[in-house]
């Protein structure tokens, strides 16, 4: 692969993963921190992780998407598709910025539909960049799927709070719908002038799941989100109960994700080259475990201050999410089919939409019937629990990556 054309790939793809967590940021980070500020009960607020109902069900529409994505003769159609999502992406946000923060259910229902076009565009994107990237250009494809996610988180969870702190809600939603829009132009500048390609090859979920790489993929993302996302959602309503404003935690909450995450992203690529992922895996969930046991000793504790216990554990769990991230996701794109990997790292994402969507309710219900303690102190004795079974999972499977 021409040097040129893999940096065109992988800097068009990044806008497009980029502009997705905009969007991801904006529902799971920077919503709950303004309906806490709005004085929403935890477990209305836990309601939010439904929205990623679209990606944990994509599944069902990817092979139809990949049919047609890649005709059984013509171009690529993938940038058509990211164009088409975007607009419906952008034209989404508009309403939800019209309706207000709350009530909650109309705005939930807007960003669903918003979800539903991410998910689509995130189907065609994954499914380009396996196909597009040669071997040895997957790692840079990884590295711009992590970072963009963490980029786009810090400008989603971010600059967006910062943003409906200081202008309000409407304006600060409006921006990001700009901003996702002008994101994914690039990538179909790139990808429309496609070569037209005769392909044999019918995508399928049978064809997927006929492969061991798949079920046993299954697996691994499972444990991994389970011990590493089911908190994710309740960090920003302890930060706002701690005593921050939403700009403090925009800013915290955006230079944890831009930074540290990034720094996090490329770490964890590195130990891949020379470990391979099991060890990256194991490692991002302990020190997830660690930190959730010392937030849920400031909530339990009056001697550990909340206050001081929150800024640092919001960033380092940033950072070593990333790092345990990049490795689960360059097994995924090692596992995937290029003839049908639409369909194949799309079943990988649901997976993990699954269990994040499972665990955000109950975490919200949890947390509000028990308290923060009880919750952070639970959500680390289950990541310390699903470590053995993470291991057993990933075996051999996680060799270093050539």
């Amino acid at each position: 692969m021409a040097g040129r054309t893999a940096f065109g790939i992988v800097g068009t793809i990044g806008g497009v993963y980029v502009a997705q967590s905009v969007l991801s940021g904006l529902t799971w980070s920077g919503l709950p921190g303004v309906l806490r500020a709005q004085d929403l009960p935890l477990d209305r607020i836990g309601l939010v992780s439904l929205v990623v109902l679209p990606w944990a069900l994509k599944f069902l529409w990817s092979p139809a998407l990949e049919r047609l994505r890649l005709p059984a003769r013509g171009r690529d159609r993938s940038a058509a598709i990211v164009l088409a999502g975007a607009a419906v992406i952008a034209a989404a946000l508009c309403v939800a910025g019209a309706i207000g923060p709350v009530p909650v259910l109309p705005v939930l229902a807007v960003l669903m539909l918003a979800a539903v076009a991410a998910a689509t565009v995130d189907i065609a994107c994954d499914g380009y960049a396996v196909a597009a990237l040669s071997r040895a250009g997957q790692g840079w494809g990884n590295a711009a799927q992590v970072g963009g996610a963490y980029l786009g988180a810090a400008i989603g969870g971010g600059l967006f709070l910062v943003l409906a702190g200081r202008l309000g809600w409407a304006p600060a939603v409006w921006t990001m719908a700009a901003l996702i829009l002008g994101l994914c132009l690039p990538f179909w500048a790139f990808a429309r002038g496609a070569v037209p390609a005769t392909r044999s090859h019918v995508p399928s979920l049978r064809a997927a799941w006929a492969r061991p790489e798949i079920r046993r993929g299954l697996g691994v993302a499972a444990l991994f989100v389970l011990a590493q996302k089911t908190a994710m959602g309740l960090f920003g309503p302890f930060f706002i109960d701690a005593g921050y404003s939403l700009e403090q935690l925009g800013v915290v909450s955006g230079a944890g994700s831009l930074t540290l995450g990034l720094c996090g992203a490329l770490c964890g690529g590195a130990v891949v080259r020379r470990f391979g992922s099991r060890p990256v895996l194991c490692v991002s969930v302990l020190v997830q475990a660690g930190l959730l046991a010392l937030v849920a000793a400031a909530a339990l504790l009056p001697a550990v201050p909340a206050a001081i216990v929150a800024p640092p554990a919001l960033v380092a769990s940033a950072a070593f999410m990333a790092f345990g991230f990049v490795a689960l996701y360059a097994q995924f794109m090692r596992w995937s089919d290029p003839r049908q990997a639409g369909v194949d790292f799309t079943l990988f994402q649901c997976m993990d939409a699954t269990v994040s969507m499972i665990g955000g309710v109950a975490a919200g219900i949890i947390a509000e019937r028990f308290g923060y303690g009880v919750f952070f102190a639970g959500s680390a004795a289950l990541s310390l629990a699903v470590l053995p079974l993470l291991l057993r999972a990933t075996g051999r499977a996680a060799a270093p990556v050539p």
